[in-house]
């Protein structure tokens, strides 16, 4: 057997947000049988809507819109300036949770920021979670939210021809389905896809996945805990959608502009490189970015460190260019 390697060094001055990731959000290891528990913990660390919005001018509208065929309606918490907005770019924000936790309040604040930072429409969709519902059904839901979205884009102040797919983690894998969704549908052509530490693969077998087996924020266990809740016993097989694991898409032609970004210290890292590599192969565009030390989701648990203010700084360059934003 392949030794492993030693893990990548996190950056001193993240060890501290890790600490305090580590210790408010994974308090319960996450295994088949805390899954639960571990969704009662996690509507505790969401604040309130109230709480988030404070004094900034934004308006909130929640949206009953329809499922995929057969499958239930879904909502949609969609964020405006309260200024009014009239051909405006939109971000359609998919939440993380790998899979299995969190709701469409999960970093509404920071789509909140950008909302009024682009003078754009936000929407954050409420996707069903696994286990009790399977794959596809959390991709199909997003992607019958962007079609609402698309089709109800006059009324929302949206222009169609500038809306970005945006998701981390869980949320960065769902946003990357969608593409691939709305590419072989003949869908909305999306203005890009903006992919944090996305969850790509559920074959959790790269270097990076063996280097934080254990160790870190959303360590390799967790990881299993939540592919296999998604594809119970297809996970592995050549059964499994494409859509729902976007690894596994053997064509990635075609495809909107994508950003990617992810820590070297965890275990997306490889599987995030292995997307833009093979978007590259294809002729198709993608930017990288692989941040020395970060964990899992650094910037927000770390905002103040140097490395974070680069990440987030390379984020907005991103928009900016896509949306056709100054």
């Amino acid at each position: 057997m392949t030794a492993v390697p030693p893990p990548v060094p996190y950056d001193p001055e993240l060890q501290p947000g890790l600490a305090a990731f580590l210790d408010l959000v994974e308090r319960i290891p996450l295994r088949a049988d805390t899954i639960l528990a571990n969704r009662a913990h996690f509507a505790t660390i969401i604040p309130p809507v109230e709480q988030m919005v404070g004094d900034r001018p934004v308006k909130l509208t929640e949206h009953s819109v329809p499922g995929p065929d057969g499958a239930p309606d879904l909502v949609l918490t969609v964020v405006r300036p309260q200024s009014g907005v009239t051909g405006a770019p939109a971000l359609y924000s998919i939440h993380g949770g790998g899979m299995v936790l969190g709701n469409r309040f999960f970093g509404l604040d920071g789509l909140i920021d950008d909302v009024l930072r682009f003078g754009a429409v936000g929407l954050s969709v409420e996707y069903r979670l696994a286990p009790e519902n399977p794959a596809p059904a959390a991709v199909e839901d997003c992607y019958a939210g962007l079609l609402w979205t698309v089709a109800h884009a006059d009324e929302l102040g949206i222009d169609p021809a500038r809306i970005v797919v945006t998701g981390a983690s869980a949320g960065g894998g769902l946003a990357a389905g969608v593409a691939l969704l709305a590419r072989d549908r003949g869908g909305p052509a999306l203005a890009g896809q903006l992919l944090q530490c996305p969850m790509l693969d559920d074959r959790n077998e790269t270097v990076s996945t063996r280097q934080y087996d254990g160790l870190g924020a959303w360590d390799r266990n967790n990881n299993d805990t939540g592919w296999n809740a998604l594809l119970g016993a297809a996970r592995g097989t050549a059964g499994v959608s494409p859509y729902a694991v976007p690894a596994r898409m053997p064509d990635l032609s075609g495809l909107p502009p994508a950003y990617l970004d992810v820590g070297a210290a965890e275990i997306f890292r490889d599987e995030t490189t292995e997307y833009a590599l093979r978007i590259w192969a294809t002729g198709g565009p993608a930017e990288l970015h692989v941040w020395a030390g970060g964990y899992h989701g650094f910037a927000g648990f770390s905002p103040d460190a140097e490395v974070s203010h680069a990440a987030a700084a390379a984020r907005l360059s991103w928009l900016r260019r896509v949306l056709r934003a100054g």
